[in-house]
């Protein structure tokens, strides 16, 4: 991976890039009204389509035709991410509406998961600081400080059925329906949560009466698990990569924490148009009122940018098996690698089994003589 570890000498200043990269942060009102056309209008489409199909009795191609339709609607919530951010559109009337109208589709209630991702930009990298809008990740200390069951459980929730399988599903399907992780922050979250919960309700009923309950089941619950499943795994890859950066709190700098700690995710052509280009995540991470139609011309005018923290699609797969923050060598690892690693240590620290022999100068003289 292209993902080298600098140190705080040598690399270069990350608050100086956040001074460069302001003046792509205004946004276009056409371009932002036609990129959510080009988004909805196709996904309405295909999800026509593989109802159409399942009609006709071809489950299969219904199925086929909800993957393509699963990338449309990640690409429908990178548009609620922007509205988030306040860089959709100039507005933020027209950000805070259209996430909200968004977020019933893709189940996640606009203005909880705007705090909380705000929170997560605010504390990312950061050892003192974690719990909220992340992936849970223990130190190397912590997880072996733990009790059997506590490290099980760990393990459960960082293993790839659990994280990209049941994760997903339970994330969007369930704990969405609650402001969890600020349910005492305001009656504003709540009613945000359950206006949300309200208009997911009245669609669902809508379409059911439609195109009737299986059908809708069939067609719409495959395209929501796959999108749900991409969006976990694209926010994992950002910021669970081997070089990453942590600190403890009075270490921690937030643009460094930004460029080092969030990775340039460099997907394929049309897989990096479907999720809207939030792989060039260290540098919406430096300047996140960069709208994403823009970030691809921060790589263009500085080249510099495109091999910090590179990770191709290929490489992405291995950051699975990383797990762990090890403080030490200041990178993530993997269960092994930790219990490599204290077993090393555990050799070099233990006394011999042999009682050492003690042996005079005159004695060591006459075996070198």
């Amino acid at each position: 991976m292209s993902t080298e570890h600098h140190s705080g000498a040598s690399r270069p200043d990350a608050r100086r890039w956040t001074r460069i990269l302001a003046s792509y942060g205004r946004p276009n009102r056409a371009r932002s009204a036609a990129e959510l056309v080009i988004t909805v209008t196709p996904l309405v489409t295909l999800w026509t389509a593989a109802w159409y199909m399942f009609t006709l009795g071809h489950a299969w191609a219904s199925l086929l035709i909800a993957v393509p339709a699963a990338g449309f609607l990640v690409r429908l919530f990178m548009i609620q991410h922007d509205c988030g951010h306040g860089t959709f559109f100039a507005g933020r009337l027209a950000n805070d509406w259209v996430g909200r109208i968004i977020g019933v589709l893709t189940l996640t209630p606009y203005d909880w998961w705007r705090r909380t991702h705000a929170i997560h930009h605010a504390t990312t990298g950061n050892l003192d600081r974690r719990g909220i809008g992340d992936i849970d990740t223990l130190t190397v200390r912590e997880y072996r400080a733990r009790s059997w069951w506590g490290r099980l459980t760990y393990r459960l929730y960082r293993h790839p059925l659990v994280m990209f399988g049941v994760g997903p599903a339970y994330l969007f399907l369930l704990q969405h329906r609650l402001p969890v992780g600020l349910m005492h922050d305001g009656w504003r979250l709540w009613a945000s949560t359950m206006a949300t919960n309200l208009g997911i309700a009245a669609t669902v009923a809508a379409l059911t009466w439609l195109v009737g309950l299986n059908a809708f089941l069939l067609v719409h619950l495959p395209i929501m698990l796959l999108a749900a499943t991409a969006g976990v795994w694209l926010f994992y890859v950002q910021h669970q990569f081997e070089q990453t950066a942590w600190d403890r709190d009075e270490r921690w700098n937030l643009h460094d924490a930004a460029l080092y700690g969030s990775s340039h995710y460099d997907l394929p052509l049309v897989l990096r148009w479907l999720t809207a280009n939030i792989g060039i995540h260290h540098v919406h991470h430096l300047s996140s009122r960069i709208p994403y139609y823009r970030l691809p011309a921060v790589l263009r005018d500085h080249p510099e940018l495109r091999e910090a923290c590179r990770i191709t699609l290929p490489q992405s797969f291995r950051c699975v098996r990383l797990v762990l923050w090890d403080e030490a060598q200041r990178r993530l690892v993997s269960f092994r690698d930790a219990r490599v690693d204290a077993g090393a240590l555990e050799l070099r620290t233990a006394p011999s089994k042999w009682p050492r022999r003690s042996v005079s100068p005159e004695a060591a003289a006459g075996r070198l003589g």
